[in-house]
C-alpha cells in the first residue's frame, strides 16, 4: 500500500518504508538482508507490492538498478546493509552517478537510540557515498521517513538524473510508530506539480537562425535527448543535418535513418564519415556532455557556430567552447525549435547527394569491418550481424568496460534509445551481466543479450544464479580472448608488451553449471547461427543461456585508433620519442 494510502495507525518502521518505496515508484529492491533491515524484508513479504530480490553480491545491486533505469524501466532501489553493503555497492553507484542514471540507494544505519560506542558496522556511511550522490538523507524520527524517500526518488529522476541515498537508522525499523498519511498525500501532490526546465523563447529563435544559416548542420545527441527521439528525424530532415551520437545516446537517432552519421564525429569516426562531419559548419549538441569516452579522449572539433543544450547548467561549454549555452529539457527544446522552424517556413533542403555519400561511406565501413575469419576464432562483424539477425527487434544489449563496448557501439545498428546499456564515464568492469538482469526485470520477457568480457565476467559472473533463479530472458555471450583485451591492446600500442593482462583459461561451462545454466561454445563464424538460435530458444523459454565465444580481437576498433590519434600528439615530443624507441626496440628483440 502506498504511503499516501496507508491508513492512520501504528506501524513498524519497515511497513512505513515499504509504503514510501511504493509511492516513489519502486517495484523491486536488490540486495542481501541483514540484521538491521529484517523489519523491511518482513514488510515487503507481507505487502507483496515491492518485490525484494536476493542477489549474490551488493556490487551487483548498483549495476542492476542502473540497468533497470537506463533501459527505460522504473527507479531501481539498491537495498543494502550498513558497512560492507554500502562499500560493496559503490562501484554501481559511481557508474550511475557519472553516466546520469537514477538509482535509489537505501541503506540501514546503526541504532541512534543507543548510548554505546563501536556498534556493528559503525562508519559514517553518508560521508562515504556523498561524493557519488546528488543528495543524501538520514531520518532521525519516524515522520521523516516518507519525505526522505519521496524527495530522494524525485531528485534521482529530476534534472540530470543520478543516484541518491537514504539511511534509515536500525531503531526506526525496529520499533512501531504513529503514522498519519496526510503529509505524504500533500507531498506526493506537490512533487507532481514541480516544473521542468523550459527553453527560453528568444534563445530557441537564436539557435534556429544559427542552424538555418549553416550550409551543413550537425546534430550530436546523448542519452539526455532520449525523450526527444521521436522528434529528431523531423528536425534533421528540416535542417538537412547529419546526426551523430554518444555511446549512451546510441539509438536516440535511428541508425537506419539515411542522415545517421556514427556514434561520434571526431578521431574515432571512420575516415569516410569523418570527412563528412568535418564539412559541417554548425552544431547542435543535445543532451550530450562531451565527456572523455564519448569524444575518444576529446578528439573532436566543434564548429564555432554551435549550441549546447542540457538540463544540467554545468554542462554547456564545459569541455568545448560553444556560441550558445542553453539550459533546458531536451524534448521541450526540440519541440520549441521545431515550432520555430515551421513558423520560419523552413523548406526542407535537398539531401539526396548527402544521403548517397553517407550510404557509400557506411558500405565502405561495413566492408572494412568484415575481416576474414581466423581459424578457431569468431570475427566481431560476423558475431554482431548474426546476433541482430537472429534476436528479435527490440532486444536490449549490455556490455562491459573495454572491447565489448567499443565493438558493440561500432557494429550494432539500433533504431531506438535505451537499448544499448554500456558503462561509459565510470567504465566499470563487471557491469554487463547485472545490468542485463536489471533490464530483464524492467521489461519482462524481452530478450537481453550480454556481451561480457572474460575478465569482467570473473567479477560478477555468479549473478547467473540470480538470472536462473528468477527465470530471466538473458543470453550471456562471453567474449573469450584470454586476456584483458582493451588494456592489452593499449599496452601493446604504447609499449609493445602486455604485462599482467593474461587471464587464466577458466572453464566457463563449469561456471555456468554452478548456476544451473547451460553453456555452449562457438569458435567459428560458420557455427554462429546454430548456437545463437539455441540461445534464443532458451531465453524465450525463460531460461538464461551462456555462449562461450572465442573472439578475434586482431583488428583494432575505430575507437582505439582514434584515442591514440587524439592523445599521442599531445605528449611532449621527447616522451613521444621515448615511447617509439622503446616499442621498436622490443619488437626487434622479440
Amino acid at each position: 500500500m502506498r504511503a499516501e494510502e496507508l491508513p492512520k495507525g501504528h506501524y513498524p518502521g519497515g511497513t512505513i518504508v515499504a509504503a514510501a518505496l511504493e509511492s516513489a515508484g519502486v517495484t523491486h529492491t536488490f540486495g542481501i538482508p541483514g540484521t538491521h533491515n529484517i523489519e523491511l524484508y518482513d514488510a515487503m513479504a507481507r505487502q507483496n507490492r515491492v518485490e525484494p530480490v536476493l542477489i549474490t553480491d551488493e556490487q551487483s545491486a548498483g549495476f542492476i538498478c542502473d540497468g533497470m533505469a537506463r533501459s527505460g524501466g522504473p527507479l531501481g532501489c539498491a537495498n543494502v546493509v550498513p558497512g560492507a553493503g554500502v562499500t560493496h555497492v559503490l562501484s554501481g553507484i559511481g557508474e550511475a552517478f557519472m553516466d546520469g542514471v537514477p538509482v535509489l540507494l537505501l541503506t540501514c544505519g546503526i541504532r541512534t537510540d543507543s548510548p554505546y560506542k563501536y556498534q556493528l558496522h559503525d562508519v559514517d556511511q553518508l560521508a562515504i557515498v556523498r561524493p557519488l550522490c546528488k543528495g543524501t538523507w538520514k531520518p532521525t524520527q519516524a515522520h521523516e521517513i516518507v519525505p526522505a524517500i519521496l524527495e530522494a526518488a524525485w531528485l534521482a529522476q529530476s534534472g540530470c538524473p543520478g543516484p541518491t541515498a537514504v539511511e534509515i537508522p536500525a531503531n526506526l525499523y525496529l520499533f512501531a510508530h504513529d503514522y498519519d498519511p496526510a503529509p505524504a498525500r500533500a507531498l506526493v501532490d506537490e512533487i507532481g506539480r514541480r516544473p521542468v526546465a523550459a527553453a527560453d523563447f528568444e534563445m530557441v529563435q537564436t539557435v534556429a537562425e544559427m542552424l538555418c544559416g549553416a550550409a551543413r548542420p550537425l546534430i550530436h545527441v546523448g542519452l539526455g535527448a532520449a525523450d526527444a527521439a521521436d522528434r529528431l528525424p523531423e528536425l534533421a530532415e528540416l535542417l538537412g543535418a547529419v546526426v551523430s551520437s554518444t555511446f549512451s545516446g546510441k539509438g536516440v537517432f535511428a541508425e537506419t535513418h539515411p542522415l545517421w552519421l556514427w556514434p561520434g564525429f571526431g578521431t574515432a569516426c571512420p575516415s569516410q564519415l569523418r570527412k563528412i562531419a568535418a564539412e559541417c559548419d554548425a552544431a547542435l549538441l543535445l543532451g550530450a556532455r562531451m565527456g572523455e569516452v564519448s569524444t575518444a579522449s576529446y578528439g573532436v572539433t566543434v564548429p564555432e557556430a554551435s549550441a549546447q543544450v542540457d538540463i544540467d547548467a554545468g554542462v554547456p561549454g564545459a569541455n568545448f567552447p560553444v556560441r550558445h549555452k542553453v539550459v533546458a529539457d531536451a524534448r521541450g527544446f526540440v519541440e520549441a525549435l521545431l515550432a520555430t522552424l515551421h513558423r520560419m517556413q523552413r523548406a526542407r533542403p535537398d539531401v539526396r547527394d548527402l544521403t548517397r555519400r553517407l550510404a557509400d561511406a557506411h558500405l565502405a565501413v561495413r566492408q572494412e569491418q568484415a575481416t576474414p575469419p581466423v581459424d578457431g576464432r569468431v570475427s566481431p562483424d560476423a558475431l554482431f550481424r548474426a546476433t541482430q539477425r537472429i534476436f528479435p527487434p527490440g532486444t536490449r544489449y549490455t556490455t562491459d568496460s573495454g572491447n565489448g563496448t567499443f565493438l558493440a557501439v561500432e557494429h550494432l545498428r539500433l533504431d531506438r534509445p535505451r537499448h544499448l546499456l554500456s558503462p561509459t564515464d565510470y567504465s566499470c568492469m563487471g557491469y554487463a551481466l547485472p545490468a542485463a538482469i536489471g533490464a530483464a526485470f524492467a521489461h519482462p520477457g524481452d530478450p537481453v543479450v550480454v556481451f561480457a568480457g572474460d575478465g569482467a565476467l570473473l567479477m560478477t559472473g555468479l549473478e547467473l544464479i540470480t538470472a536462473a533463479t528468477n527465470r530471466l530472458a538473458v543470453a550471456v555471450l562471453v567474449l573469450r580472448d584470454g586476456e584483458l583485451g582493451q588494456i592489452a591492446s593499449f599496452q601493446r600500442t604504447l609499449t609493445n608488451a602486455a604485462p599482467c593482462s593474461v587471464l587464466p583459461d577458466y572453464d566457463l561451462g563449469a561456471l555456468a553449471a554452478v548456476a544451473g545454466v547451460e553453456c555452449r561454445g562457438v569458435d567459428s563464424d560458420a557455427d554462429l547461427d546454430e548456437v545463437l538460435q539455441w540461445a534464443l530458444s532458451k531465453v524465450q523459454a525463460g531460461q538464461p543461456a551462456v555462449v562461450d565465444v572465442r573472439i578475434d580481437y586482431g583488428r583494432k576498433t575505430y575507437f582505439t585508433k582514434g584515442v591514440v590519434v587524439a592523445n599521442f600528439p599531445r605528449l611532449p615530443w621527447l616522451e613521444r620519442l621515448r615511447m617509439v624507441r622503446r616499442a621498436i626496440a622490443r619488437r626487434i628483440v622479440r
